[in-house]
């Protein structure tokens, strides 16, 4: 069987741990093949550690190497960066990042596209790389075949579905993470200068474990065609 493999494209280092780090963990213990992109370094992130150990001039190599950590921590292999400033992603020509996209899933052939909702993403950065990605998978959808799932945290499924259309049966995929939230964890650990504001995560690990799901939630991005049934993003000729 060929090897599967997924491609990520955020904004940010931590986008990939905070949204589905269990999923892309989960999926790296399957020996799916990864590939994260981050279109910025998060050098306009506010929190710069507790107490701050990060400046302004510091930031993008600190986010780099803390993103670098929860690749390592969570099995993603490959990661890729698009060297965009930070907060100025929806600035960016759309069609020269569309064709940059467009070119990666030609050449790496992923089964899944992982992506933000270009609504639903909230911030500015998370919708812009959404409208692209998409965009992209679109252009070339037809030859690669890959399916587009867009990430979500579980408390904006409610204004999914009718609000944006999502009106079709069962568009959500969930992905059972609760044997990998040890991964996800020290994923969110790696993300230092973002998460030490956040006491639970560095509290004892049972109960920093405790504030994980058992699932994680996705959004088909093809509307016109329900999703594959099941708690998987691959297919069932793909599993």
């Amino acid at each position: 069987m060929t090897k599967r493999k997924i491609l990520a494209v955020f904004a940010h280092p931590d986008d990939e741990t905070f949204i589905c780090g269990g999923t892309l963990a989960k999926y790296a213990s399957m020996d799916v093949d990864i590939t994260l992109v981050s279109a910025t370094r998060g050098e306009m992130g506010r929190r710069m550690g507790n107490p701050p150990y990060v400046n302004r001039e510091t930031m993008p190599e600190v986010r780099e190497l803390e993103l670098r950590n929860a690749c390592d921590a969570l099995g993603v292999r490959q990661l890729i960066f698009f060297d965009i400033r930070d907060k100025t992603v929806e600035f960016i020509d759309l069609e020269l990042l569309t064709s940059r996209i467009a070119a990666l899933i030609e050449e790496i052939k992923p089964d899944v596209v992982l992506t933000f909702h270009e609504i639903l993403g909230g911030h500015p950065d998370h919708c812009a790389i959404g409208k692209v990605t998409t965009a992209a998978h679109e252009r070339t959808r037809e030859r690669s075949g890959a399916e587009l799932f867009f990430i979500t945290f579980g408390d904006t499924l409610a204004n999914a579905q009718e609000r944006f259309g999502y009106d079709y049966p069962n568009p959500i995929v969930r992905i059972d993470i609760s044997k990998h939230h040890d991964a996800k964890l020290a994923a969110f650990r790696a993300h230092r200068c973002q998460t030490e504001i956040d006491g639970w995560v560095w509290g004892p690990d049972k109960q920093a474990l405790s504030k994980f799901g058992k699932y994680e939630y996705f959004i088909a991005g093809n509307k016109a065609i329900p999703p594959h049934p099941g708690e998987d993003l691959f297919p069932p000729s793909k599993r």
